[in-house]
């Protein structure tokens, strides 16, 4: 109950954000930030246990920090960029929120590929372009905003003038190096998506949906609407349709097949 709770509050908080502006805007993006980040780790804290919110936060949180500051001091891996001040407290030229961003999203990206595909290299790739594609829709976003700028954002994509090609290969780059090492560090006990994982797919469906109706409606960037839902449709399409199956019965008078999975067993018992 809970994370539905949690997802619940973050829509509403999404919804506002058109309709705000200036330093209201500001505050609400990094109020809507911590509120993602604390859905995600507590989601994982409640279903998985803390070995696997212990090393969300650490790949995620912790790797998140070091490659920015690591962008922020050399233009390696995304390019060179500075951010400014309305996105709160800095450590190293980053925003502190900045981190919570990478953990907020790359837990339902790795439960979407858990769900999808088999452990292995096919579910890292897929957890990953999950991941770095939802930069399709932040990072012009974020610039058109103002919160970050970039000395040099050639080339770029067509339609998505101010941010550089090299910004959305240095996220799947690091998201990559993030999934890989998630699995290893969690343990056993993320290799499976269960029941309990609803309200994350629920959220990765809805951080796209909405993405592409605020960027193509509410704020004026088309372009990005379009690639990022290209993008994103990687994952998110795959996961709407066998969330569609699943609710779908085998046979006239069964149940749903989700409502006839085992439920998860004790998250804290799993090892690697």
């Amino acid at each position: 109950m809970l994370p539905w709770v949690g997802l619940g509050v973050l829509v509403l908080a999404q919804i506002c954000y058109p309709l705000t502006v200036g330093a209201t805007r500001a505050g609400l993006t990094v109020a809507t930030v911590v509120l993602g980040y604390l859905l995600s780790v507590g989601h994982a804290l409640l279903t998985r246990g803390p070995r696997a919110a212990a090393a969300l936060v650490a790949v995620a949180t912790g790797g998140g920090f070091a490659i920015e500051a690591l962008g922020v001091a050399t233009g390696f891996p995304f390019g060179s960029y500075d951010y400014s001040g309305e996105l709160g407290p800095k450590l190293a030229g980053v925003p502190l929120v900045i981190p919570l961003a990478w953990t907020w999203m790359a837990w339902p990206a790795w439960l979407t590929a858990a769900r999808l595909v088999s452990p292995g290299v096919a579910r890292v790739a897929l957890a990953a372009v999950g991941l770095a594609a939802w930069d399709l829709f932040l990072d012009p976003q974020m610039v058109a905003e103002g919160y970050w700028v970039w000395r040099d954002a050639t080339p770029a994509l067509p339609g998505l003038p101010g941010v550089p090609v090299s910004n959305y290969l240095g996220w799947l780059l690091f998201a990559v190096l993030l999934m890989a090492a998630l699995r290893p560090l969690a343990g056993a006990v993320v290799d499976r998506a269960g029941p309990g994982d609803a309200p994350m797919f629920a959220l990765y469906l809805w951080t796209y949906a909405s993405s592409i109706l605020a960027h193509a409606v509410f704020l004026g960037l088309p372009a990005s609407a379009v690639w990022g839902a290209a993008g994103m449709a990687v994952a998110a399409v795959p996961l709407a349709l066998a969330l569609g199956r699943d609710r779908r019965p085998d046979q006239p008078g069964q149940r749903p097949r989700q409502d006839r999975q085992p439920q998860q067993g004790p998250p804290a018992d799993a090892t690697a």
